[in-house]
């Protein structure tokens, strides 16, 4: 059963026995953020091939910027909504024909072939490679060519958050899930007033979390998987 902001308010307060005044409508919404955040992390962990998205986001996980002659890097914090990108998972270049195609990441600081990156030579060209360094993408080559849209990244992001004035918003996790949203929060409650229910709560949370795992690991039910024979080098 899917759950409504208001509905999620008041099963809180039926689980510990609050109100308004003994737990605050605004330390509840920071709460049930934290539990989205932690659902949305079990979630993306879990679902492999079938990319978690928060459902209340009205656009793909995929942002795209231009590919600047001569800017060898890039900087990312947020999508174009202005949702914090909390992991990127492939990175797709167009080349100068209009055409994009993926390149792999590489650790420039530990794998070798990776000397472009930090030679001197400032090799100009299509690039081939990435590197990810803290909020950014430096590439092994610096482009000569310019491409509108010539960089598209595919990400995970942060939830659609709740705040106070919402009601009928639902979260944006599989239905059968927004219990935890319950819960979790709750539990917080008892642990910080010592509360008897506590370690039951608690209790449910593990197993809910457990079900996040299970719901979104099925996602990729539908998915061929094929064994391939790779060939092994004995030393």
């Amino acid at each position: 059963m899917s759950l409504t902001a208001t509905n999620i308010f008041s099963l809180i307060d039926t689980e510990v026995k609050t109100n308004t005044t003994t737990y605050p409508l605004a330390t509840k919404v920071l709460d049930i953020n934290v539990a989205l955040d932690d659902a949305i992390d079990i979630a993306i962990r879990s679902c492999g091939i079938g990319q978690y998205d928060d459902t209340n986001q009205t656009d793909y996980p995929i942002i795209t910027t231009n590919l600047v002659s001569g800017q060898r890097d890039i900087s990312y914090t947020a999508d174009a909504t202005g949702n914090l990108i909390l992991d990127i998972y492939k990175v797709m270049v167009m080349n100068s024909s209009g055409v994009y195609f993926e390149i792999p990441q590489v650790d420039m600081q530990s794998e070798r072939g990776t000397e472009r990156f930090y030679d001197g030579l400032n090799t100009t060209g299509t690039p081939s490679k990435y590197d990810r360094t803290g909020n950014g993408i430096i590439f092994d080559v610096i482009p000569d060519y310019s491409q509108t849209a010539g960089i598209k990244i595919f990400i995970n992001r942060e939830g659609s958050y709740f705040t106070v004035s919402d009601t009928t918003k639902k979260p944006g996790i599989d239905g059968r899930l927004h219990e935890y949203l319950v819960v979790s929060p709750a539990c917080k409650y008892a642990e910080r007033n010592s509360l008897d229910n506590h370690t039951a709560l608690y209790n449910r949370k593990v197993l809910l979390e457990k079900k996040i795992s299970e719901v979104y690991s099925k996602k990729d039910r539908g998915v061929r998987k094929i064994l391939s024979k790779r060939p092994f080098n004995f030393i």
